[in-house]
């Protein structure tokens, strides 16, 4: 081997590094996202006590999070594509953790409405990055891995922030736990300001094929993106809901103590945690075994939600409370195939010119589930003092969302092509009837 190939080897050796152990630090910064988005519903029994919110104000504050964090997308996606991703990135965490530790010091609703807010303002960022870094760092074949191992983090956060969240309750009270979650989380910015330098990052010259990338209304065009926005909404309306209800329903059906709480309201969370994991490599197995990307990361979206679906209802029907808790735990284990691979379905039918927009235009829709979620389980729960029903609708929307991805998307395609290789037209939901 000469000299020059040699040298070769080992640029691409340490690149190959670093965009794991970027990964890596990602995988963390989204388990921190995860736990400022889940420490509202930890809170929510004692901002219910001590601030004298009703059902419907917490899900009303439940909600606000995801109200701006789907607007902000839309122009989260653009000045991904526009400035480092990585600078931006690190720009919108400083943010989220200002707005967790700020809301130790609120005072009322309408304080903590604002900083919910803000907080999905500085998230919005955070899936239109990861999109970027993966679609253009990661082959194919490994991106399930990848999404795997993001999404994992997405269900630690919850995990760990319930676990460790209703402990600082007991130890700190809620402001306490606030102020510590916002401040401690701070210190990964140490390591990713260390190579955030060092990683791909800004966009490409206007003159260049990779800089090509098709307009929002061209995306929102396609078949594919209707798909996997519906998708999206029904998926992330049963993940918000038990995200943000979960830890309420325990205590205030289960009448569980502090400590059975910390423990029984962050187990089905750890189980969607190993699952995604388990699911993501599993899909890159099967697809490196020659089977088509595409269909692969489907089937595992689709069968994942409705062995999930079928799974929560159970959960809600069985009286016997464990019998319920071991099948709302299988059911958050169906849930990790959805969760490890629809977005390496979307970046699969986006491309890699396309994965920014693609992700920003689709979260943003999807995540308004977010916003009616929270807010129609609160009138539920207030309008029937029993959780059945907002059992039963985020069921709904699962079945929703499996059609959705099925039948809407159908054969799985790369929807776009840069020009410099191909130029067919956009295939557009008017060609695709």
């Amino acid at each position: 081997m000469s000299a020059t190939s040699s040298a070769q080897v080992s640029s691409h050796s340490k690149i190959g590094l670093l965009a794991w152990f970027a990964l890596a630090l990602l995988v963390i910064s989204v388990c921190i996202n995860y736990a400022d988005r889940g420490n509202l519903g930890v809170a929510a029994k004692s901002l219910e006590r001590e601030l004298h919110l009703q059902p419907d104000q917490l899900g009303t504050l439940l909600g606000a999070f995801s109200l701006t964090y789907a607007i902000s997308l839309i122009a989260a996606g653009k000045l991904i594509d526009k400035w480092n991703v990585n600078w931006l990135y690190a720009a919108g965490f400083l943010l989220w953790s200002g707005a967790t530790s700020a809301t130790a010091l609120a005072t009322g609703f309408w304080s903590i409405l604002a900083l919910r807010l803000l907080l999905g303002i500085s998230e919005s960022v955070a899936y239109p990055a990861y999109a970027k870094m993966i679609v253009t760092s990661f082959p194919e074949a490994l991106r399930g891995t990848a999404n795997g191992l993001i999404d994992a983090g997405s269900k630690l956060g919850p995990a760990v922030g319930v676990y460790f969240g209703v402990k600082m309750l007991g130890w700190f009270g809620w402001r306490g736990m606030f102020a510590i979650m916002g401040g401690a989380s701070l210190l990964w910015l140490i390591p990713w300001c260390a190579i955030a330098g060092k990683l791909p990052g800004k966009a490409p010259l206007k003159n260049t094929a990779a800089a090509w990338c098709p307009s929002y209304a061209e995306i929102a065009g396609t078949r594919g993106l209707v798909g996997t926005a519906i998708g999206l909404f029904g998926g992330n309306y049963a993940w918000y809901f038990l995200l943000n209800w979960l830890p309420y329903y325990f205590e205030s059906e289960r009448h569980y103590t502090h400590n059975q709480l910390a423990v029984m309201a962050s187990l089905p969370f750890w189980a969607v945690a190993f699952s995604t994991m388990i699911f993501g490599f599993l899909a890159d197995w099967i697809i490196q075994r020659g089977h088509e990307a595409g269909r692969v990361r489907q089937y595992f979206v689709c069968y994942g939600l409705t062995a999930s679906c079928i799974l929560l209802l159970g959960a809600i029907l069985v009286q016997d409370e464990w019998r319920s808790n071991a099948l709302l735990i299988m059911a958050l284990l169906a849930l990790g195939g959805w969760s490890s691979n629809h977005w390496a379905f979307t970046q699969f039918l986006a491309g890699p010119e396309t994965a920014g927009k693609w992700t920003a235009l689709q979260n943003g829709i999807g995540n308004f589930a977010g916003v009616l979620g929270p807010m129609v389980s609160g009138f539920a729960l207030q309008a029937t003092h029993s959780f059945f029903s907002a059992f039963a609708i985020a069921c709904g929307f699962q079945v929703m969302a499996v059609l959705a991805y099925y039948f809407i998307v159908g054969k799985p395609r790369q929807f776009f092509h840069a020009p410099a290789l191909t130029q067919p037209k956009p295939d557009l939901l008017a060609t695709n009837s």
